[in-house]
């Protein structure tokens, strides 16, 4: 089955109520994949799918993907997107003096070399640095504990959270690199 776009979203009010499908099948999609327009997987329900959806698109949790013309039975999108620390970075306020703003770009520079030690993938946008969960989240808050870091505070959200904020080629390399760095504990 082709899809070469998306017919809503599950919340829109055309699937709610009444209208609501009386079978959905789910096409679960990786960090990786939730990042691509083009692609071929198989449902849950074992239907075979390919993915041409024009460029920029980024599949949101149930959007619909295929619908019988009665609507009854929909084939919806599936992203699974793991967590994302959000570290707010230091901002010296208005009439700051010197050593406010050293202390400042003292702060980023500690918090980029002890980050890049950990090989962490990031995207820093609008004051914001994002880095994905690749390890068990209580292993990278201890990092940041550890470094006792000022001026800077951070917190985990959801991946679905984020990815609105995010242009394509950003969530690229902030999920689609999870899949690549995810450590594994030995056993």
């Amino acid at each position: 089955m082709l899809i070469e776009s998306l017919q809503g979203n599950l919340d829109d009010a055309r699937w709610q109520g009444s209208g609501a499908p009386a079978w959905i099948d789910e096409l679960v999609l990786d960090q990786w994949q939730a990042q691509k327009n083009r692609l071929r997987a198989t449902t849950r329900d074992g239907t075979d799918v390919a993915l041409s959806l024009p460029r920029g698109t980024r599949l949101r949790d149930g959007d619909v993907l295929w619908s019988d013309p009665a609507g009854s039975s929909v084939i919806v999108a599936r992203p699974l997107l793991g967590e994302v620390m959000v570290v707010d970075l230091p901002r010296p306020g208005p009439g700051s003096t010197d050593t406010g703003i050293q202390a400042a770009v003292r702060a980023a520079v500690e918090l980029g070399h002890a980050l890049g030690n950990q090989h962490w993938p990031a995207v820093v946008k609008e004051g914001q640095l994002f880095v994905p969960v690749t390890l068990d989240r209580t292993v990278m808050d201890s990092v940041m504990r550890t470094h006792r870091f000022t001026m800077i505070s951070y917190r985990f959200v959801p991946g679905a959270e984020v990815i609105p904020y995010l242009a394509p080629h950003e969530a690229r390399r902030l999920f689609g690199a999870v899949e690549q760095h995810t450590h594994h504990p030995v056993r």
